[in-house]
């Protein structure tokens, strides 16, 4: 299935939540939020929020600094 994260087209496996999403794109979860389709989703629902066919994800990293 493709998803766009980031604006970027990505294939990841069908049905997959955003928890396995995060997994198969080896990012870590520590100080990130993730939104789909404009709308945030928050942390507790990763585990069975399923994704579909040409979502959009955005993946936003906290960064320190000034």
């Amino acid at each position: 299935m493709e998803v766009i994260v980031n604006n970027k087209a990505t294939v990841i496996s069908e049905s997959a939540t955003l928890e396995q999403l995060i997994s198969e794109l080896n990012i870590l979860s520590t100080g990130m939020a993730m939104a789909v389709n404009k709308q945030l989703i928050p942390r507790t629902q990763w585990k069975t929020f399923s994704l579909t066919e040409k979502d959009e994800v955005v993946i936003i990293k906290a960064a320190c600094g000034g």
